[in-house]
This record gives C-alpha cells, structure tokens and sequence, in this order.
C-alpha cells in the first residue's frame, strides 16, 4: 500500500480523513480491508482504480463512496454491512472506504468533489 492520504470534500470544506490508506496496485487492491481491524474515525482506504467493492469477509459495515475521473462523487453507500457488495459504477475511477457514519457526518452525497493529497504534497 501507497503512503496514506488526506481526503477532503471540497465542496463542503470538511475531511473526511487524514490517514486513508491507498491500494493502487493489483494485489493491494484485492486484499483491500480484509483481514484488518475496522478502520476508526480518520482511516480509511482509497482503492485505484475500482468500480465496485465486495464486503465478504469484513467484521463491521464502511461507508463507500465512489468518484469520478474529476473526484465527484458519483455514487455513495451508507453503513455497508459485512457480506454487502455495491452496484459495479462504470464511470468510477475509485472508491473510497470509511468508517461506518462518515459520510452522514460530514455532509458528504453524490455530486459533491473530494479531493486527496500526500501529507508531504501540503509541505512543498
């Protein structure tokens, strides 16, 4: 897995996490959550690229959301249960998976813009 990320909605100026975990390559991306403590209150995991997302094997529901080439959200799902899996979204470029109750927190729904960048990114 990349070095983690900073997620934020743009267009409600909130963060949606600070220690997103990113999953760009192929096996990083299928081993995704599984196998890990459910991530708490600023972690996460952004899967490159993705359309959709499977909850087999999970211990506890996420929050998905699913942007475009731009970052806007094109699809969101709330509280995801263990066994769930999403709609296959052809024009997904990711997915981003957060703690259960993250989206309701911070506002986040379809049409908004999220936007990620590297700690190190903000310093340069």
């Amino acid at each position: 897995m990349s070095e983690p990320v900073t997620v934020t909605n743009v267009s409600r100026g909130r963060t949606l996490g600070t220690r997103i975990g990113v999953a760009d390559g192929w096996w990083s991306r299928l081993r995704g959550l599984l196998g890990r403590p459910v991530p708490v209150e600023g972690e996460g995991l952004l899967l490159v690229p993705c359309r959709s997302v499977h909850m087999f094997g999970m211990r506890g529901a996420l929050d998905v959301a699913f942007v475009d080439r731009e970052g806007a959200v094109i699809a969101a799902y709330h509280a995801l249960p263990p066994g769930g899996r999403t709609r296959w979204h052809r024009g997904a470029r990711a997915a981003l998976e957060l703690p259960s109750g993250t989206l309701r927190r911070t506002g986040t729904r379809e049409g908004d813009t999220l936007a990620w960048r590297r700690d190190t990114e903000a310093a340069a």
